[in-house]
């Protein structure tokens, strides 16, 4: 037993010293650059976490002004604005109720013929007149969906 446990010994002995001569890492090299890679993971992955809601932000913004052109061109055809009744509906067909637009282009007003909802799938707000002394105004209510909030969960507005 005594020979079989020395020849273990001496074998595991063999191994350990083959290893020392090749090159290799450490534990502790190993651990220093999992935490360095951990240590980086923390600081830069929040804020590439950000960056598709900022573009929701801003294809917000693009697709607001984009209503507030259509509805300076309905205005300039019309003598008016849709009413809050009418809505932004009014820019892809011709409301039926009052007032009646007098000049209304038969192709509507933007290029597609279905109302854009907002990134995050709700509809856009109109009122006219508004209520902050503008002939219009359109309005998201961000991420959250609710009145007010801060950053992405912010009201997205075009006055």
């Amino acid at each position: 037993m005594k020979r079989i446990l020395r020849a273990i010994a001496q074998r595991a002995a063999a191994a350990t010293t083959g290893l020392r001569g090749n090159a290799g890492f450490t534990l502790i090299e190993l651990m220093i650059v999992i935490a360095i890679i951990g240590i980086l993971s923390i600081i830069v992955v929040p804020r590439f976490m950000d960056i598709p809601q900022k573009a929701r932000v801003e294809a917000t913004k693009q697709q607001i002004a984009a209503f507030g052109l259509a509805l300076d061109r309905y205005n300039l055809d019309n003598g008016i604005y849709p009413t809050t009744e009418q809505g932004l509906a009014a820019l892809i067909e011709r409301p039926s109720s009052e007032p009646a637009p007098m000049n209304y282009n038969e192709g509507g007003y933007l290029k597609k013929k279905e109302l854009p909802k907002d990134p995050w799938g709700r509809d856009y707000i109109y009122r006219s007149p508004g209520d902050h002394g503008n002939d219009y105004e359109i309005m998201s209510l961000g991420a959250d969906g609710r009145d007010g909030g801060e950053g992405v969960n912010a009201d997205i507005k075009s006055w």
